[in-house]
């Protein structure tokens, strides 16, 4: 299950699919009933849509409490992480390398400038054309507990669709496999928002669903992953103040957005993400990250099954 380059070196393949202690691939090392690939996925894919579900009823329970929201969220996402190098830890025995610790930090505080500053140019162009103004000030309180949940929220989703699904995926489909599936699923899941359309959910999942997968390709780590998403949201709701993937019930954040014009240009009910501004601009980093998840020798084929008597 290594990654081989042209000189056959072991050290260049992508960390989780390099050998655990002992010698062992992922999942050669877990126990016999978690080795096949469907069964870790189904087992974690439920473990943590649970938790989501707990994460969204925290949520809407603290009704943007500044103060409570932000701790609760950190806390939160930090208890998501924790859970997922756990059951990692369980089900395949091997060090949890998409979580290591060695430039965490500086890869979510990058991913979180980039997903703001991508947001920023979204949101600019559509004012450019009209489509987004400013009806007033919102609140610090709304902003500091939108900050909390967009923590957890990011979190949760790339644990959940990178971490689980894009990740187990890819041992059985390859690179391209898991990014199709892991965005159309990340598109998917957005339906259930309140204001939600099939136009939405499908945007979603070519805008940040494929960003948020090469993303994961390109660095083997969910930290950048988690870093876009977050800035992403915490510009959309948080700062710019308008619909967040068909949600609108969150904290307002700094400013009252208001977003008037073609469906195409601003979203809609749905927001700036369902808008073609939105897929153009994410379009550009995804292109990047893939091809430096080429270059690096981080997309990894269909895995081919053994023949009879190999």
């Amino acid at each position: 299950m290594r990654e081989r380059d042209g000189a056959g070196t072991a050290e260049q393949a992508p960390p989780e699919y390099a050998a655990g202690p002992g010698g062992l691939a992922p999942a050669e090392g877990a126990p016999r009933w978690a080795r096949p690939a469907w069964v870790r996925l189904i087992v974690m894919l439920v473990l943590f849509v649970l938790v989501e579900g707990i994460v969204s009823a925290i949520n809407s329970a603290l009704d943007g409490n500044a103060v409570a929201g932000l701790l609760l969220g950190l806390v939160c996402a930090g208890l998501v992480l924790w859970g997922y190098a756990k059951a990692v830890g369980l089900l395949e025995h091997r060090q949890v390398a998409e979580l290591a610790r060695d430039g965490a930090a500086r890869s979510v505080w990058r991913g979180t400038l980039a997903g703001l500053g991508l947001f920023a140019v979204t949101i600019g162009v559509i004012a450019m054309f009209g489509g987004y103004g400013i009806a007033g000030w919102g609140s610090f309180g709304a902003f500091v507990a939108c900050l909390g949940l967009m923590c957890a929220v990011a979190a949760v989703e790339e644990v959940l669709l990178r971490g689980v699904l894009f990740r187990i995926v890819e041992e059985m489909t390859g690179t391209w496999g898991a990014l199709a599936v892991s965005a159309l699923v990340f598109g998917v899941l957005h339906l259930v928002n309140a204001k939600a359309t099939v136009w939405g959910a499908l945007a979603i999942a070519m805008e940040a669903g494929l960003m948020l997968g090469a993303a994961y390709a390109a660095t083997r780590t969910l930290w950048l992953p988690i870093g876009l998403h977050l800035g992403w949201n915490f510009a959309e709701g948080g700062i710019f103040g308008v619909t967040v993937s068909g949600n609108g019930d969150g904290p307002a954040g700094l400013l009252k957005g208001t977003l008037s014009g073609p469906v195409a240009l601003t979203g809609g009910g749905f927001g700036p993400e369902a808008s073609v501004v939105a897929i153009l601009v994410c379009g550009v980093p995804t292109v990047l990250l893939l091809r430096r998840a080429r270059r690096d020798g981080r997309i990894r084929p269909r895995r081919r099954r053994a023949t009879a008597g190999r």
